[in-house]
Protein backbone atom coordinates (compact mmCIF):
# COMPACT_ATOMS: atom_id res chain seq x y z
CA UNK A 1 0.00 0.00 0.00
CA UNK A 2 1.40 3.29 -1.28
CA UNK A 3 1.95 5.59 2.01
CA UNK A 4 0.80 8.98 2.58
CA UNK A 5 3.26 11.69 1.31
CA UNK A 6 3.64 14.65 3.91
CA UNK A 7 4.73 16.56 1.18
CA UNK A 8 1.33 16.62 -0.16
CA UNK A 9 -0.15 17.17 3.45
CA UNK A 10 2.07 20.30 4.16
CA UNK A 11 0.82 21.56 1.44
CA UNK A 12 -2.98 20.81 2.02
CA UNK A 13 -2.41 21.90 5.14
CA UNK A 14 -0.87 25.62 4.14
CA UNK A 15 -3.81 26.06 1.89
CA UNK A 16 -6.16 25.30 4.90
CA UNK A 17 -4.65 27.94 7.43
CA UNK A 18 -5.01 30.38 4.64
CA UNK A 19 -8.00 29.42 2.60
CA UNK A 20 -7.09 30.82 -0.46
CA UNK A 21 -5.35 29.08 -3.46
CA UNK A 22 -3.32 32.49 -4.71
CA UNK A 23 -2.30 33.35 -1.14
CA UNK A 24 -0.80 30.24 -0.20
CA UNK A 25 1.04 30.12 -4.12
CA UNK A 26 2.70 33.44 -3.14
CA UNK A 27 3.54 32.32 0.48
CA UNK A 28 5.38 29.28 -0.18
CA UNK A 29 6.50 30.22 -3.80
CA UNK A 30 5.09 27.76 -5.89
CA UNK A 31 2.64 28.02 -8.81
CA UNK A 32 -0.98 27.64 -8.30
CA UNK A 33 -1.12 24.88 -10.55
CA UNK A 34 1.67 23.05 -8.50
CA UNK A 35 -0.27 23.46 -5.58
CA UNK A 36 -3.51 22.21 -7.23
CA UNK A 37 -1.44 18.93 -7.95
CA UNK A 38 -0.58 18.22 -5.07
CA UNK A 39 -3.93 18.62 -2.83
CA UNK A 40 -5.22 17.00 -5.88
CA UNK A 41 -2.83 13.54 -5.67
CA UNK A 42 -3.44 14.41 -1.30
CA UNK A 43 -7.50 13.85 -2.57
CA UNK A 44 -6.46 10.41 -4.23
CA UNK A 45 -4.69 9.11 -2.16
CA UNK A 46 -7.26 9.47 0.82
CA UNK A 47 -10.49 9.42 -1.29
CA UNK A 48 -12.27 12.40 -0.32
CA UNK A 49 -12.42 15.72 -1.75
CA UNK A 50 -11.06 18.34 1.33
CA UNK A 51 -11.75 21.68 -0.25
CA UNK A 52 -14.64 23.37 -1.78
CA UNK A 53 -14.97 26.48 -3.61
CA UNK A 54 -17.42 29.45 -2.39
CA UNK A 55 -16.33 32.28 -5.08
CA UNK A 56 -12.67 33.23 -4.69
CA UNK A 57 -12.44 31.49 -1.00
CA UNK A 58 -11.54 27.55 -0.18
CA UNK A 59 -13.96 26.07 2.42
CA UNK A 60 -12.86 22.58 4.07
CA UNK A 61 -15.37 19.43 3.28
CA UNK A 62 -16.30 17.26 6.05
CA UNK A 63 -13.07 15.24 5.44
CA UNK A 64 -10.95 17.88 4.86
CA UNK A 65 -11.23 19.33 8.48
CA UNK A 66 -10.87 15.75 9.48
CA UNK A 67 -7.26 15.66 7.70
CA UNK A 68 -6.69 19.33 9.21
CA UNK A 69 -7.32 17.95 12.52
CA UNK A 70 -4.75 15.57 12.11
CA UNK A 71 -2.25 17.35 10.20
CA UNK A 72 -2.51 19.97 13.10
CA UNK A 73 -1.12 17.22 15.46
CA UNK A 74 1.43 15.58 12.81
CA UNK A 75 3.05 18.77 12.33
CA UNK A 76 2.62 20.07 16.19
CA UNK A 77 4.61 16.91 16.86
CA UNK A 78 7.55 17.83 14.13
CA UNK A 79 7.64 20.60 15.93
CA UNK A 80 8.08 19.70 19.40
CA UNK A 81 10.49 16.94 18.78
CA UNK A 82 12.59 19.89 17.34
CA UNK A 83 11.82 21.99 20.13
CA UNK A 84 12.66 19.30 22.78
CA UNK A 85 15.73 17.59 21.30
CA UNK A 86 17.54 20.93 20.55
CA UNK A 87 16.67 22.39 24.18
CA UNK A 88 19.07 19.46 25.51
CA UNK A 89 21.98 21.63 26.06
CA UNK A 90 19.87 24.75 25.72
CA UNK A 91 20.09 27.55 28.41
CA UNK A 92 16.40 28.05 28.57
CA UNK A 93 13.45 25.88 28.25
CA UNK A 94 10.00 26.97 27.27
CA UNK A 95 6.45 25.79 29.07
CA UNK A 96 3.46 26.67 27.38
CA UNK A 97 0.92 27.28 29.76
CA UNK A 98 -2.78 28.18 28.79
CA UNK A 99 -5.44 29.74 31.31
CA UNK A 100 -9.07 29.82 31.14
CA UNK A 101 -9.93 33.71 30.66
CA UNK A 102 -12.14 33.83 33.51
CA UNK A 103 -9.52 32.08 36.07
CA UNK A 104 -8.49 33.78 39.57
CA UNK A 105 -5.33 35.95 38.43
CA UNK A 106 -4.26 34.77 42.11
CA UNK A 107 -4.47 31.04 41.49
CA UNK A 108 -2.36 31.65 37.93
CA UNK A 109 0.19 33.69 39.96
CA UNK A 110 0.85 31.08 42.57
CA UNK A 111 0.71 28.09 40.07
CA UNK A 112 3.42 29.61 38.18
CA UNK A 113 5.73 30.57 41.22
CA UNK A 114 8.13 27.64 40.57
CA UNK A 115 9.26 29.26 37.70
CA UNK A 116 8.85 32.82 38.04
CA UNK A 117 12.27 34.66 37.10
CA UNK A 118 14.39 31.31 36.68
CA UNK A 119 16.93 32.07 34.23
CA UNK A 120 16.49 28.79 32.70
CA UNK A 121 12.63 28.98 31.94
CA UNK A 122 10.74 30.87 29.99
CA UNK A 123 6.97 31.33 30.50
CA UNK A 124 4.26 31.47 27.33
CA UNK A 125 0.95 32.32 29.12
CA UNK A 126 -1.93 32.04 26.74
CA UNK A 127 -5.83 32.77 27.53
CA UNK A 128 -8.66 31.45 26.30
CA UNK A 129 -12.31 29.62 26.07
CA UNK A 130 -11.81 25.65 27.00
CA UNK A 131 -12.80 25.07 23.84
CA UNK A 132 -9.61 26.79 22.16
CA UNK A 133 -7.08 25.69 25.61
CA UNK A 134 -8.13 22.04 24.79
CA UNK A 135 -7.39 22.41 20.95
CA UNK A 136 -4.47 23.90 21.69
CA UNK A 137 -3.41 21.33 24.34
CA UNK A 138 -4.48 18.59 21.66
CA UNK A 139 -2.21 19.95 18.69
CA UNK A 140 0.45 20.33 21.57
CA UNK A 141 0.70 24.07 21.10
CA UNK A 142 -0.04 24.00 24.80
CA UNK A 143 1.92 22.07 27.50
CA UNK A 144 -0.58 22.73 29.92
CA UNK A 145 -3.95 24.32 31.03
CA UNK A 146 -5.61 25.35 34.03
CA UNK A 147 -8.97 25.39 34.10
CA UNK A 148 -11.66 25.17 37.16
CA UNK A 149 -14.13 23.08 34.77
CA UNK A 150 -13.17 19.34 34.27
CA UNK A 151 -12.95 18.10 30.88
CA UNK A 152 -15.80 15.61 29.52
CA UNK A 153 -13.38 12.32 29.80
CA UNK A 154 -14.07 8.68 28.52
CA UNK A 155 -11.93 5.63 27.40
CA UNK A 156 -11.21 7.61 24.68
CA UNK A 157 -10.38 10.97 25.72
CA UNK A 158 -6.71 12.14 25.39
CA UNK A 159 -7.05 14.19 28.58
CA UNK A 160 -5.62 13.70 31.85
CA UNK A 161 -7.05 16.04 34.74
CA UNK A 162 -5.02 17.06 37.92
CA UNK A 163 -6.97 18.10 40.73
CA UNK A 164 -4.73 20.55 42.19
CA UNK A 165 -6.63 22.26 45.07
CA UNK A 166 -10.41 23.32 46.26
CA UNK A 167 -10.37 26.66 47.38
CA UNK A 168 -13.34 27.83 50.16
CA UNK A 169 -15.98 30.44 48.93
CA UNK A 170 -17.02 33.10 51.55
CA UNK A 171 -19.23 36.07 51.11
CA UNK A 172 -16.89 38.91 50.88
CA UNK A 173 -17.47 42.90 50.80
CA UNK A 174 -16.10 46.10 51.46
CA UNK A 175 -16.04 47.50 55.19
CA UNK A 176 -18.32 49.71 54.88
CA UNK A 177 -21.28 47.62 53.36
CA UNK A 178 -20.67 44.76 55.87
CA UNK A 179 -20.30 46.58 59.11
CA UNK A 180 -20.68 44.16 62.19
CA UNK A 181 -22.97 41.99 60.90
CA UNK A 182 -21.59 38.42 60.27
CA UNK A 183 -24.97 36.13 60.29
CA UNK A 184 -25.03 35.33 56.44
CA UNK A 185 -28.92 35.86 56.67
CA UNK A 186 -28.54 39.29 58.03
CA UNK A 187 -26.29 40.19 55.41
CA UNK A 188 -28.73 38.45 52.47
CA UNK A 189 -31.08 40.02 53.57
CA UNK A 190 -29.96 43.41 53.77
CA UNK A 191 -27.49 43.39 51.10
CA UNK A 192 -27.83 42.45 47.11
CA UNK A 193 -25.33 39.77 46.59
CA UNK A 194 -22.97 39.31 43.36
CA UNK A 195 -22.86 35.72 41.84
CA UNK A 196 -21.27 33.13 39.69
CA UNK A 197 -23.09 32.40 36.51
CA UNK A 198 -25.74 29.48 36.65
CA UNK A 199 -22.94 26.83 35.12
CA UNK A 200 -20.78 27.72 37.72
CA UNK A 201 -20.13 24.68 40.81
CA UNK A 202 -20.05 27.80 43.52
CA UNK A 203 -23.02 29.28 41.88
CA UNK A 204 -25.12 25.60 42.18
CA UNK A 205 -23.40 25.31 45.76
CA UNK A 206 -24.77 28.92 46.84
CA UNK A 207 -28.12 28.24 45.63
CA UNK A 208 -29.00 25.13 47.33
CA UNK A 209 -27.41 26.14 50.49
CA UNK A 210 -29.63 29.63 50.00
CA UNK A 211 -32.50 27.35 49.69
CA UNK A 212 -31.60 25.17 52.83
CA UNK A 213 -31.86 28.29 54.53
CA UNK A 214 -34.71 29.54 53.04
CA UNK A 215 -33.19 32.65 51.90
CA UNK A 216 -33.65 34.33 48.42
CA UNK A 217 -30.89 36.90 47.62
CA UNK A 218 -31.42 39.96 45.62
CA UNK A 219 -29.17 39.63 43.02
CA UNK A 220 -27.06 42.31 41.85
CA UNK A 221 -25.16 40.71 39.17
CA UNK A 222 -24.47 37.45 37.57
CA UNK A 223 -20.76 37.49 36.46
CA UNK A 224 -18.47 34.56 34.66
CA UNK A 225 -15.38 36.31 35.48
CA UNK A 226 -13.25 36.19 38.71
CA UNK A 227 -11.19 39.13 37.99
CA UNK A 228 -14.78 41.26 37.30
CA UNK A 229 -16.16 40.13 40.52
CA UNK A 230 -13.59 41.38 42.21
CA UNK A 231 -13.80 44.66 40.64
CA UNK A 232 -17.62 45.10 41.40
CA UNK A 233 -17.06 44.09 44.81
CA UNK A 234 -14.56 46.80 45.74
CA UNK A 235 -17.76 49.29 44.51
CA UNK A 236 -19.25 48.54 47.49
CA UNK A 237 -23.10 48.34 46.01
CA UNK A 238 -22.94 44.76 46.50
CA UNK A 239 -21.39 41.46 48.19
CA UNK A 240 -20.23 38.90 46.35
CA UNK A 241 -19.71 35.33 46.94
CA UNK A 242 -16.35 34.80 45.76
CA UNK A 243 -12.92 32.18 47.10
CA UNK A 244 -10.97 34.53 49.26
CA UNK A 245 -7.95 33.80 47.32
CA UNK A 246 -9.42 36.01 44.32
CA UNK A 247 -9.07 39.00 46.63
CA UNK A 248 -6.36 38.40 48.55
CA UNK A 249 -4.58 41.53 48.30
CA UNK A 250 -7.47 43.46 49.16
CA UNK A 251 -8.30 41.62 52.10
CA UNK A 252 -5.02 42.03 53.50
CA UNK A 253 -5.03 45.62 52.56
CA UNK A 254 -8.24 46.33 54.24
CA UNK A 255 -10.03 47.18 51.40
CA UNK A 256 -12.43 43.91 51.25
CA UNK A 257 -13.57 41.73 54.43
CA UNK A 258 -14.38 38.61 54.77
CA UNK A 259 -18.02 38.70 56.18
CA UNK A 260 -18.84 34.91 56.64
CA UNK A 261 -17.59 31.53 55.12
CA UNK A 262 -20.10 29.39 52.90
CA UNK A 263 -19.71 25.88 54.45
CA UNK A 264 -19.65 23.26 52.04
CA UNK A 265 -19.01 24.81 49.11
CA UNK A 266 -15.95 25.88 47.13
CA UNK A 267 -14.07 26.42 44.20
CA UNK A 268 -11.72 23.50 42.42
CA UNK A 269 -9.13 24.16 40.03
CA UNK A 270 -7.14 21.41 37.37
CA UNK A 271 -4.36 21.16 35.55
CA UNK A 272 -4.87 19.57 32.12
CA UNK A 273 -2.03 17.83 29.98
CA UNK A 274 -1.96 15.49 27.74
CA UNK A 275 -0.30 12.03 27.49
CA UNK A 276 3.54 12.88 25.36
CA UNK A 277 6.67 11.64 24.40
CA UNK A 278 8.28 14.10 25.25
CA UNK A 279 6.79 15.56 28.40
CA UNK A 280 7.67 18.91 29.40
CA UNK A 281 9.83 18.71 32.67
CA UNK A 282 8.92 22.24 33.87
CA UNK A 283 5.33 20.74 34.02
CA UNK A 284 5.29 17.48 36.49
CA UNK A 285 7.58 20.48 38.87
CA UNK A 286 4.62 22.81 38.30
CA UNK A 287 1.76 20.47 39.04
CA UNK A 288 3.12 18.19 42.05
CA UNK A 289 4.39 21.96 43.68
CA UNK A 290 0.95 23.48 43.14
CA UNK A 291 -0.81 19.68 44.50
CA UNK A 292 1.42 20.25 47.72
CA UNK A 293 0.45 24.11 48.23
CA UNK A 294 -3.18 23.02 47.87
Amino acid sequence: MTELNYNHLRYFWAVAQDGNLTRTAARLNVSQSALSVQIGKLEGRLGHALFERRGRQLHLTEAGRIALDHADTIFATGAELLGTLRETGATRQAVRIGALATLSRNFQISFLKPVLGRPDVEVILRSGSASELLLGLQSLRLDIILTNQTPATDALSPFIVHKLSEQPVSLIGTPQLVGETRSLAALLARHPVILPTADSSVRTGFDAFADRLDIRPQIAAEVDDIAMMRLLVREGFALAVLPPIAVRDELAAGLLVEATGLPGIGESFFAVTVQRRFPNAMVRLLVENAKGAG
